[in-house]
């Protein structure tokens, strides 16, 4: 691994499929990914972790009753790593104050944000009037998908089915989070 390389910390719920896409295109060249973190002991993206040799943690969100607990102790992890920037990347949790006021994040969102925030924003999007939709990175904030916007991709609808149009969503959101993270490390906002 090359030195002094920005460390980063992604945070995933399910496939893992963005993780492994910053794996694959950033880790080892453009940063170095110190930890994944999922709240999901069944999470697919533990895989890919492993199969990179990254650190995981698996924190069960399921076993705090409270909200504030769960991020306490996920905050309490990432500062073990001490990464240069947080992403969210498919992280299907809604995050506290103990989170949003402590640790500097992203978050990768699949709509044009601030259109269709929360949950279902593929389908909402797709089923909107507007003519296209996409992806988002915004920092994260207190307000739920309501942090800044870092960049946004489009994507027509003109002629796609709803299957295609999530199939390019899925794709285009990859590019998106990359360059989000890229723009942000670049920059002299940490």
């Amino acid at each position: 691994m090359k030195k002094n390389l920005p460390k980063i910390a992604v945070l995933f719920s399910g496939t893992g499929t963005n993780l492994a896409y910053i794996l694959k295109h950033l880790h080892g060249r453009e940063l170095e990914v110190a930890v994944a973190l999922t709240n999901n002991p069944d999470a697919g993206g533990i895989a890919f972790a492993k199969a990179y040799r990254i650190p995981i943690e698996i924190i069960d969100s399921k076993a705090f009753s409270k909200r504030e607990d769960f991020d306490r102790q996920v905050v309490e992890r990432l500062e073990v790593y001490q990464p240069d920037l947080t992403v969210l990347a498919g992280f299907m949790r809604i995050l506290t104050p103990v989170f949003t006021g402590t640790i500097r994040a992203i978050n990768l969102h699949p709509s044009l944000l601030p259109r269709h925030k929360g949950l279902r924003a593929i389908e909402r999007s797709y089923a909107d009037a507007h003519p296209a939709g996409g992806a988002s990175v915004h920092w994260v904030s207190s307000e739920l998908d309501g942090g800044e916007v870092i960049v946004q991709k489009e994507v027509s609808k003109e002629g796609l089915s709803f299957s295609d149009y999530e199939k390019k969503i899925r794709q285009i959101e990859k590019i998106a989070l990359a360059e989000g993270i890229k723009k942000v490390l670049n920059s002299d906002v940490l």
